[in-house]
């Protein structure tokens, strides 16, 4: 039996959930005030704070008289803080955001005293494999968990093993992390209990002490607890209160022989609740835009910018790290919460957008007001399209774009604007009313090239950048005046803008480069010459010589890749009934699954060169809700047109897919499926520094079905497909793995159901959640597809993804026009195979500005990475920015990176 026990008081703070931030904030503070009072009253008090600063943060804010009382207990071992900035999603973010996550919470525990160095994860719906090897590389050797872990582990701890080799000695919250609680029902009968529980788990101990967590859900720990222990701890058995680093550090073995490699996403002793991959869509397209702005913004400010933006950017971070928090990118609070998060996200992106913007600004303000400038956020030179504004061409000429080497590259014309902006009659005694439109020489939203004046006329002339000279609001106002005075009665006003294009541009790029270019008129020979095979387009065909696409009857796409492997049937869509709620998917018991569109129509869009696009529009009858009993679907159904562009671009060997409806129904799951030319029995998915490879099922055990569903967040990957995604997402291999399926959309009603059919337990209280609906809301998504025999590896899906998620930034040219376009410049380049830079930014410390650069090596194999710059010096530091060695270089760098090890280097 089990002679010792530690108790760890702490609670479980969830910063918005079933309410919203700021509604748990007034609890934390007063659950706060409690420990502090508890822990000054009584020295054998210990708390432990959820692994999380942001709930330190929240409460210094509205108590910051206390900070003094805080870095007292701290500095006393008595108070444990950090290291997290906020307890995360692991699986709904990008590793980077993982890494500054870490780092925030880090800094901001080192303000108040230092953090406890414990990889505390105890709520988390599972875990990416690579945590290890980031906790490692921030020099922290013990982590503490809950959900996830296999059956295989029969103790209290296990060694967890990242693919690059890295490890880290993990406790194993088996009973969960509020595992004490029951002992303390009855406080005079603690003892009792306590020898009951460790009889019960004794085979999980060993000779270690019993591990008993004494805390919950948003509530501190009665100011009575220490009393209660030194009443109940005796000769029998010796009770210590702790923090969860003491007990790691003083009570318990290192040594485990139980190692785990790779992920945790067992629900054999805990729910992982896999449904929250997929439900509010929403908030996992925006967390995607706002780390894409916020990453984009970090790398043209370190390399184009002279301004130091670090302040808005470490903004614009906090608040994506603070929606990344296990009950808020989810999905899985109120709607009122939902929006909240939603708002945040949308407050980071326009942060990190205006520092993306304010950045180009200054190369920009060296190209000519008639040019642009392309800046490539990636690390490796390449030719991209964008879409510009231009003049249309004169009848009969056709428009080149023209680089500052002077070669010309052909361009597309995709549309064309209005030139009559306006067309009206009015009485002469109205026509200083017009005149009050223009601003300075802003009419609009364009600028005043020049006007005419003539007897009951007046016409403007409007243009992006004016060819005409000064224009003088004021002489202009005193003859139109002089005018309708001599000149009464009817008078026509005519508004015209310069013809104008839009125009797809091929633009080359060097690696994390600018370049600059003009659109202008050519004949038409100059414009044929390009190094690319053109996008070509029929009926019901694409093609540039890479890729092709042909539109099957039921508009599905026969896809056929650059090594002639053929998918057929991509993109068919079945859609299915979900009486699940915003944790975990439910079929209904009497499902109805529609795959066949009523209608089916195709429309060519565009015909290179380059780029062809399709719009293919299939029609489903959907049903509109399930049934009131709720295990049926409902008899009435609402026709749903379905739009999927589809297209090829010039130079790309994939194709771009992108769907987008009007979601007029409740309680559904849609799937986009991509069937296998033969079944697979593993699918590899990217996401966090990692490609990690899951078969056909999920292990079981607990309360809840072992739905095979999983994550992916830059591609999926199985048999001969590879998607490339733009955000988070859920899949799964479904038809004994003859078909790739991937959630378009999970609309659910209620933030938990009590009775699932999936799941034992309720996850919450049954709190309705209509927002989750997405009723009237339009759902688009968009993927690359590329078809390889070699899979994801020989596809080169690692440069692929981050090719298809990441555009070429454009801004307008600000110097006087028609000058000198500037020569390309070049920034920091990283050559390697599968390897993955995901960040590139301003750094400083002791020694002084420098570009921080972080790479993995994205294979079983590892990689050779050879970074180029203008630097003389490299670093290598930690996770945390701790040197640890430096080298003398000469604007090359060679990293021998082993397998997925992910390394960081400061150059100057």
């Amino acid at each position: 039996m089990q002679k010792s026990a530690v108790f760890v008081p702490h609670f479980h703070w969830d910063r918005e959930w079933y309410e919203p931030f700021q509604v748990f904030r007034h609890r934390l503070v007063a659950a706060l005030d409690t420990v502090l009072e508890t822990a000054e009253a009584n020295a054998d008090f210990r708390f432990t704070v959820d692994g999380q600063m942001a709930a330190i943060e929240d409460y210094l804010e509205m108590r910051p008289e206390n900070r003094d009382r805080v870095v007292a207990l701290v500095a006393g071992g008595r108070l444990a803080i950090g290291p997290w900035l906020i307890l995360l999603d692991e699986f709904l973010c990008s590793g980077e955001t993982i890494v500054r996550n870490l780092q925030m919470g880090w800094a901001a525990a080192a303000d108040l005293g230092g953090s406890m160095p414990i990889g505390y994860l105890p709520d988390m719906f599972g875990h990416v494999a690579q945590m290890p090897q980031i906790l490692a590389r921030a020099g922290i050797e013990h982590a503490a968990l809950w959900r996830g872990v296999p059956g295989s582990v029969d103790g209290h701890a296990f060694r967890w093993r990242a693919p690059d080799g890295s490890e880290v000695r993990t406790e194993f919250l088996f009973d969960g992390y509020d595992n004490g609680l029951d002992v303390l029902l009855v406080p005079d009968q603690i003892g009792r209990a306590l020898g009951e529980y460790a009889e019960m788990t004794v085979e999980r101990w060993g000779d270690d002490p019993v591990l008993a967590m004494a805390g919950t859900d948003h509530n501190a720990p009665d100011p009575q607890l220490a009393t209660w222990l030194r009443r109940a701890s005796g000769d029998e058995r010796v009770i210590t209160i702790a923090t969860l680093d003491e007990y790691i550090r003083e009570h318990v073995r290192d040594e485990v022989s139980a190692v785990v490699t790779g992920e945790l996403r067992s629900h054999v002793r805990g729910n992982i609740l896999p449904g929250v991959l997929s439900v509010r869509l929403g908030l996992k397209q925006r967390m995607s835009v706002a780390e894409r702005t916020i990453d984009h913004a970090e790398r043209v400010n370190a390399l184009w910018s002279r301004r130091d933006d670090s302040p808005f950017l470490s903004l614009a971070w906090h608040k994506i790290i603070e929606s990344t928090a296990h009950d808020s990118v989810v999905g899985s609070g109120t709607d009122e919460t939902s929006d909240q998060v939603e708002a945040r996200l949308a407050e980071a992106t326009h942060t990190a957008r205006a520092v993306r913007d304010a950045a180009l600004a200054e190369p920009a303000a060296l190209v000519p007001s008639d040019g642009y400038l392309a800046a490539n956020p990636l690390p490796f030179p390449r030719t991209a399209l964008v879409e510009v504004d231009v003049v249309a061409p004169p009848e009969g000429a056709v428009l080149v774009a023209t680089a500052a080497d002077g070669s010309a590259h052909p361009v597309q014309l995709i549309s064309e604007a209005p030139t009559v902006l306006s067309d009206e009659r009015m009485d002469a005694s109205q026509l200083e009313r017009v005149l009050r439109r223009i601003h300075r020489r802003e009419l609009f939203g364009r600028l005043i090239d020049h006007y005419e004046l003539t007897p009951g006329s007046l016409v403007f002339h409007l243009a992006e950048v004016p060819a005409s000279g000064p224009f003088d609001l004021l002489i202009l106002r005193r003859e139109v005046a002089a005018a309708a005075a001599a000149h009464p009665g009817e008078w026509t006003v005519l508004t015209l803008a310069e013809a104008r294009a839009t125009a797809l541009v091929p633009v080359h790029v060097p690696a994390s480069g600018l370049a600059s270019f003009r659109v202008e008129p050519s004949d038409q020979t100059a414009a044929q010459s390009t190094t690319f095979a053109p996008a070509t387009a029929t009926a019901r065909a694409l093609s540039n010589g890479l890729v092709e696409v042909a539109i099957a009857a039921d508009g599905t796409l026969d896809v056929t890749g650059a090594d002639g492997t053929v998918l057929h049937g991509v993109g068919r869509l079945v859609d299915g009934g979900d009486r699940g709620d915003s944790y975990n998917y439910a079929p209904p018991a009497q499902d109805v699954l529609v795959s066949e569109p009523t209608e089916v129509a195709v429309e060519l869009l565009e015909n290179g060169p380059l780029r062809s696009r399709m719009r293919v529009t299939r029609v489903y009858e959907w049903p509109t809700a399930l049934s009131s009993e709720r295990d049926l679907r409902g008899g009435q159904t609402v026709p749903t047109p379905v739009e999927t562009l589809v297209e090829v671009r010039a130079g790309e060997p994939f194709v771009h897919v992108s769907t987008s409806f009007l979601n007029q129904s409740a309680d559904h799951r849609l799937r986009f499926h991509v069937p296998l030319p033969e079944p697979a029995a593993v699918s590899a998915s990217a996401g966090q520094f990692a490609v990690t490879e899951r078969g056909l099922t999920a292990e079981g055990g607990w309360g809840e079905y072992p739905i095979p569903t999983f994550p992916a967040s830059s591609f999926v990957s199985a048999g001969a497909a590879n998607v490339l995604l733009d955000h988070a997402t859920e899949y799964e291999l479904v038809g004994d793995g003859s078909e790739l399926a991937i959630t378009l959309l999970r609309a659910i009603g209620s933030i938990s159901v009590n009775i699932h059919p999936l799941r034992d337990e309720p996850a919450a209280t049954e709190i309705p959640a209509p927002g989750a609906q997405d009723l009237g809301v339009r759902i688009g998504h968009r993927f690359a597809v590329v078809p390889s025999a070699t899979g994801w590896q020989g596809a080169n899906a690692v440069a692929l993804a981050e090719d298809f998620r990441n555009d070429v930034l454009v801004a307008r040219g600000t110097a006087p026009a028609e000058g000198q376009l500037p020569p390309d410049a070049t920034g920091v380049q990283v050559d390697g195979a599968d390897i993955l830079v995901s960040s590139i930014r301003r750094v400083a410390d002791d020694r002084g500005a420098g570009t921080e650069v972080r790479l993995t090596a994205m294979s079983d194999t590892g990689s050779t990475a050879r970074v180029t710059g203008a630097f003389t010096e490299a670093t290598t530091v930690d996770l945390l920015g701790r040197p640890l060695s430096a080298t003398l270089v000469a604007e090359r760098l060679e990293l021998a990176l082993g397998p997925w090890e992910i390394r960081t280097v400061v150059v100057r």
